[in-house]
């Protein structure tokens, strides 16, 4: 029989369709930009939360950060117990999944990253701040959560790092760069925090077509591939003053990032 539901679970069931290798973008992030946190934790506990109706994407999330850190963590957190009984047989050292939501039920222990993609994406958008309060209650200082939706195979996925104390503080969007026609092709992946706020007069709006605007400038690199295209491409938005936080070491993966303070909402009217 599936395990029972803990008290007072935050949140509620997913569609948690899932595939191996969806989350590549992110982990790959996790364990390059966003690695220092973990190196430097006293406690380099990782969660999966909503890891879905597969644990596919716990079990990679592992495996990719035990290169970072050899003695990692990773919980995978689930609201539907069944998606637990299904993932336990997979448990081994450093690698475990239970039954909760944002609430985090780690017995007094607090996580340096919590991954929760594709999850928000099915709340309305109000509930998204409370969520990531909740979440960044159960942080360790200095702790990092990373809300994120990719599309179902990972060519194209975003995501908010939201500080345990700042809050959000940057904006990634990771592509695959063959057969892109434009950056804002990402809109529809957009996290639940900014997917309806692409409309004229929002910040993530004019983010994009700045985007749009450099990758159509760029066509003649085309012939170089567009590899090249996609670093003159962000080259330019940073020399038009947008805040991009890494270099072309990330760029050349197809990924850029920004301050949260450049695509955030605007307050409603």
């Amino acid at each position: 029989m599936p395990p029972p539901r803990p008290r007072a679970v935050q949140g509620t069931i997913t569609r948690g369709t899932t595939n191996p290798n969806r989350l590549r973008r992110v982990d790959r992030w996790l364990a390059g930009p966003a690695a220092g946190r973990l190196r430097a934790a006293e406690d380099p506990l990782v969660v999966d939360l909503g890891y879905g109706a597969s644990p596919i994407t716990a079990v990679e999330l592992h495996q990719r950060l035990s290169v970072v850190r050899p003695d990692v963590e990773v919980v995978g957190i689930e609201i539907d117990p069944a998606r637990v009984v299904v993932a336990k047989p997979l448990e081994r050292p450093g690698l475990s999944f239970r039954v909760g939501g944002f609430e985090l039920p780690l017995g007094g222990r607090r996580p340096v990253v919590v991954r929760a993609f594709n999850v928000l994406r099915q709340y309305a958008e109000p509930e998204v701040e409370p969520a990531w309060d909740l979440v960044r209650s159960g942080l360790a200082p200095g702790g990092l959560l990373v809300d994120g939706t990719c599309d179902e195979i990972g060519r194209r996925s975003t995501w908010v790092a939201v500080d345990a104390e700042r809050g959000p503080v940057s904006l990634s969007i990771s592509l695959r760069l063959g057969g892109l026609d434009r950056p804002s092709d990402v809109a529809e992946r957009l996290p639940k925090s900014l997917i309806h706020r692409n409309v004229p007069g929002e910040r993530v709006h004019a983010y994009l077509n700045a985007l749009d605007a450099a990758w159509a400038r760029s066509a003649p690199l085309s012939s170089f591939g567009a590899r090249q295209r996609w670093l003159a491409t962000v080259s330019a938005v940073k020399a038009e003053g947008w805040p991009v936080l890494d270099g072309p070491a990330r760029w050349r993966l197809g990924e850029i990032t920004v301050t949260w303070e450049c695509v955030r909402p605007r307050a409603e009217s």
